[in-house]
């Protein structure tokens, strides 16, 4: 058995162990033609079969609005947090919730101040409000340079956002850092602790900031069932936040935002001991597989602590996604600054065997 051969055995094996052959079945066959979406940063097992069980005994309930079902999501939610219920706000994917974090700071003379590069969508709700939008370049870890971004914020009100681990680099900052600063901002500063791939991490120094929103009103943590719940196309998300701060969010809700069959999974997901295990140890393997293609060819990466990674592009960018799209492979975008850098989203280890073998074919041909 060759290597590649052993990451698809090793992966398949656990993952039948962990979630039963007909998920396996179901989401590991990839036909030579298929075109691979490796740019989104989807859980590429799609839902798993507890999941899709509860998601299609939903729709015989369509015809009912989701109230009750809503509320009783947001106290799963607020049990397994350790929080009250009052501290749980659902939105029609986490960025509902963002945008509504927008609005309801939006005051003259308040300002954004977030990281470059990281996940755009607070710069792109902000527009119609006019924040003073401050940008902070990682630091050299490629983590938040928490020093600088203090200085960016200075002695005025800000929305600081926080994105742990970030998007597009898949990197941490350190949670002491963040905490650290949480304890000593003022009130006038609101943090927005983006912890949408949480769920990937399995750093043991890494901590959810959800700890800080019973007792500080600026502090508000935001979640998703896009990423490893593999729920990116019902579009649910949630934020842990002070009952004060939860209350002014909701007034920039939609009502009846989370739809009845996207809150049944998210209650099934919630309650599949086997969902998270097994999406950890096929995110584990695709990894393998990528970064030791990247290390066979030279090719430098950053520490991925989610279900992607960056590692740089020799040659040009924009050239490189092309080609890799002729391919049938989907391999992300541009993220300024970093245009030396793709964003790789983890698929399948079958996926990312053909990503591995383009990619070498690529070197033979000198393009990278």
């Amino acid at each position: 058995m060759d290597r590649r051969e052993f990451f698809q055995a090793g992966a398949a094996a656990g993952l039948v162990g962990l979630a039963g052959p007909r998920w396996l079945e179901a989401e590991q066959a990839v036909a030579p033609d298929t075109t691979l979406y490796l740019n989104w940063n989807e859980n590429p097992m799609g839902l798993s079969p507890k999941v899709r069980k509860a998601a299609q005994e939903a729709l015989s309930r369509a015809n009912r609005y989701p109230d009750l079902s809503r509320a009783e999501l947001a106290s799963i939610v607020a049990e397994q947090h350790g929080v009250r219920l009052e501290n749980v706000v659902l939105g029609c994917g986490s960025t509902q919730i963002l945008r509504s974090i927008v609005a309801a700071h939006a005051e003259e003379g308040n300002s954004l101040v977030l990281a470059e590069p990281t996940f755009e969508a607070m710069v792109q709700y902000q527009r119609p409000f006019g924040y003073e939008v401050q940008r902070v370049p990682l630091d050299k870890r490629f983590a938040h340079d928490i020093a600088r971004m203090k200085q960016a914020v200075g002695q005025g009100s800000a929305v600081v956002y926080i994105c742990n681990p970030n998007n597009p680099t898949a990197t941490l900052t350190p949670s002491s850092e963040i905490d650290a600063w949480i304890q000593e901002a003022p009130a006038s500063v609101v943090f927005v602790i983006d912890e949408a791939y949480h769920e990937y991490v399995e750093d043991s120094s890494y901590l959810t900031a959800a700890k800080w929103v019973s007792e500080r009103s600026g502090v508000v943590v935001t979640r998703t069932f896009s990423k490893i719940y593999a729920m990116a196309g019902l579009r649910l998300g949630y934020a842990l936040a002070h009952e004060k701060t939860a209350r002014r969010l909701r007034k920039f809700m939609s009502v009846d935002n989370a739809n009845g069959v996207a809150v049944a999974a998210a209650r099934a997901s919630l309650q599949d001991g086997d969902l998270i295990p097994a999406s950890r140890r096929v995110n584990s393997a695709a990894k393998t597989i990528a970064v030791s293609c990247l290390d066979e060819l030279g090719i430098e990466y950053l520490p991925s602590h989610a279900n992607f990674l960056m590692h740089r592009v020799p040659g040009d960018l924009k050239t490189y996604i092309q080609r890799m799209r002729e391919k049938g492979l989907r391999v992300g975008r541009p993220f300024p600054p970093m245009l030396g850098f793709n964003r790789l989203s983890l698929g399948l280890p079958a996926e990312m065997e053909r990503w591995a073998a383009t990619l070498r074919s690529f070197r033979a041909s000198g393009w990278v």
